[in-house]
């Protein structure tokens, strides 16, 4: 197997293993109507306050109908609510509910316990290590990549 190649599986795993871990932890902190492909999405709309669906969408490297369906499922099940926004009445913007409040304050201290078990685990030298490395890839890749690009 070539290089990339493995470097893009092992980092698919990890990626895999990470987002059912913090979908279980959420799980067990109550939010049992999640699905793994929703926590990137929500993970975007909780570090910013009140993001563009175009904003997220590049981001998260989605589709514009399925960041529509993310969306539509997300604020059906309550956790977030769309606003026009007051300078581009085309644009819309998304905020967290209260319940969506909530599940950011579960999903920001579950991060917290899969870093520390992971830091527990590998030792917060070689994570540090591995996050410089990937950092330096990403740049790397996205400077010569010519294709439409998601690395950023």
């Amino acid at each position: 197997m070539k290089k990339i190649s493995a470097i893009g599986s092992l980092l698919k795993k990890i990626y895999r293993l990470y987002n059912l871990e913090l979908l279980s932890s959420l799980q067990e902190k109550g939010f049992t109507d999640l699905r793994a492909s929703f926590l990137e999405v929500l993970l975007f709309i909780c570090e910013y306050e009140g993001p563009a669906i175009k904003s997220i969408g590049e981001a998260c490297g989605l589709k514009k109908q399925t960041m529509t369906s993310h969306l539509n499922e997300l604020e059906k099940r309550g956790y977030i609510f769309r606003k026009s926004n007051f300078k581009d009445r085309r644009e819309q913007n998304i905020y967290l509910t209260e319940y969506g409040e909530k599940f950011r304050f579960s999903l920001f201290e579950s991060i917290n316990e899969i870093e520390k078990n992971y830091t527990d685990a590998i030792g917060e030298v070689e994570l540090d290590r591995v996050e410089h490395l990937l950092k330096n890839f990403q740049v790397k890749l996205s400077a010569t990549n010519t294709r439409p690009n998601f690395l950023s």
